[in-house]
């Protein structure tokens, strides 16, 4: 095993953008999954700069361990990145959750800090242990999971949120002051004090976006790429999506001009961000510019209705070789159902586009498992897929089970289970087999996420049990059981 300080070393030395501070008031921001992934969230970068910028506050990193087991058998206690300092010596450590299963990854920090996992394990009135907080965009969906483990959670976009924190922080005498404090200012979910019932979430002043990276490495899924978002929000009503029209305002744009203000001459690559990002009306002028500057580009979250030759003419001259779009639906009646706004002929259209352009090849993201779905449905997209494949070259299928998440017209609709899930994904493997390649998510763990995105704090304590036990599908099962937490929370 590779130890922290060498994987520390080399990270470090090959960032662009670190910042390194000593201040009065030290804060330990943690991804509680691996470096790799928590550098490629465009959400944690930028708390951390927002964290930075206040006054006589200094943020450093931490990440999980890449080996979980390995450090917790080498008693490898978890440190930051900038100062190799031990997380628990900071006085607030604050976490950012993408989503369910990442829970787990917060009990492993708490544990491999030292720190009492559980709130409930950290005396109100003693100061020795940091205020654990908690934020990120599972905070849009359902939190109340991570609830056993904070103090306190950001609820929404917490740009403006972290300093309202770490002004209460500096003012209160003790936690209990503290946590009566956030209580009763907007965003911001104790526990402690509000039960399992969050308040709703915050939004950012469209003057503090677009968001982008601060550090840039090549150890990322998104290797050398300075992230900017292009919008932030959706305008679109896909029933099933916590971002839909309705969340925070709906889509906020930024000009061409925003965004190409705040690329760094350094970055030659760029990805633009955001939940629906060719729903831009600007978005073949921002790429333009782009690539006539000579960088490379990605585009997050390719919408099929909006390509055209103009924009996948761009991608490809800023170097994009696979195609990516998603279906979300087996058959046209679910994507209809579910509000999608993709058809057949937007998907064979960008089949299209990308053999065309030379694009070694397209993957296509669709779901299993929604309501009313049957053994037609899943056929219908066995001969649409293969359809596809006789035009793009190298289709990829990625499957994933539907989940169905808080805050969404589609919050409570039952899970498929887990044997009727496999039985259609073997369905799938065999109708398109060697033709187009099959990948996805396992039903088991798509189990376990349901029940977190639709659970309560019972199953937040199911989830240390679970970590604890080794985190395997029988430890979930027997913590997730009738004698350790409730199905889903009583609403």
């Amino acid at each position: 095993m590779t130890s922290f300080r060498e994987l520390r070393e080399a990270r470090l030395a090959a960032e662009q953008g670190t910042i390194f501070a000593q201040a009065e008031l030290p804060v330990a921001l943690v991804y509680p999954s691996p470096y790799h992934v928590g550098m490629s969230s465009l959400g944690f970068q930028t708390i951390y700069r927002e964290l930075n910028a206040l006054p006589a506050v200094a943020a450093e990193r931490a990440f999980l361990p890449d080996d979980v087991p390995a450090a917790a058998a080498a008693r490898e206690i978890l440190c930051t990145y900038e100062s190799n300092r031990p997380i628990a010596d900071f006085p607030i450590v604050a976490f950012s959750l993408a989503y369910e299963l990442e829970i787990v990854g917060l009990v492993h920090c708490l544990d491999l800090a030292g720190i009492p996992a559980l709130a409930t394990e950290r005396d109100v009135h003693d100061r020795r242990w940091p205020l654990v907080v908690v934020g990120g965009p599972l905070t849009f969906s359902n939190p109340v999971p991570a609830a056993p483990l904070a103090d306190v959670i950001v609820m929404g976009e917490a740009e403006e949120a972290v300093a309202a924190l770490v002004q209460a922080f500096r003012a209160s005498p003790d936690k209990r002051a503290l946590l009566e404090t956030l209580a009763v200012t907007a965003g911001f979910f104790v526990p402690a004090l509000h039960g399992e019932r969050p308040p709703p979430v915050l939004a950012a002043s469209n003057a503090r976006l677009p968001a982008h990276s601060q550090i840039v490495t090549p150890h990322t899924e998104l290797a050398n790429m300075f992230l900017i978002e292009a919008a932030r929000g959706c305008s679109r009503t896909c029933t099933y999506c916590v971002m839909r029209r309705s969340t925070n305002g709906g889509m906020r744009k930024a000009t061409p001009e925003q965004v190409l203000a705040r690329i760094p001459d350094y970055a030659r690559r760029v990805g633009l961000v955001g939940a629906a990002v060719t729903d831009h009306p600007r978005l073949p002028e921002i790429l333009s510019a782009l690539v006539d500057s000579g960088r490379g580009v990605g585009v997050s979250s390719l919408r099929a209705d909006r390509l055209d030759d103009e924009l996948v003419s761009l991608l490809a001259a800023g170097g994009y070789r696979t195609l990516t779009t998603a279906a979300d639906g087996a058959s046209q009646r679910l994507r209809d159902q579910i509000q999608r706004g993709t058809s057949e002929e937007n998907l064979l259209h960008a089949a299209r586009l990308c053999q065309a352009h030379g694009m070694a090849g397209m993957k296509l993201y669709t779901m299993l498992g929604l309501p009313g779905e049957t053994m037609a449905d899943v056929d219908e997209l066995v001969r649409f897929a293969i359809e596809l494949a006789a035009i793009a070259p190298r289709l990829v299928l990625a499957v994933a089970s539907f989940v169905a998440k808080r805050n969404t017209p589609l919050d409570g609709a039952p899970f498929a289970d887990i044997a009727s899930l496999e039985a259609r994904l073997a369905r799938l493997r065999t109708g398109m087999r060697g033709r187009v390649k099959v990948g996805g998510d396992s039903p088991k763990w798509a189990w376990i996420e349901y029940r977190l995105a639709q659970g309560g704090a019972a199953e937040g304590l199911a989830t240390v049990r679970a970590a604890r036990a080794g985190g395997g599908f029988a430890a979930w099962k027997a913590a997730l059981s009738s004698e350790n937490a409730r199905s889903v929370i009583q609403r």
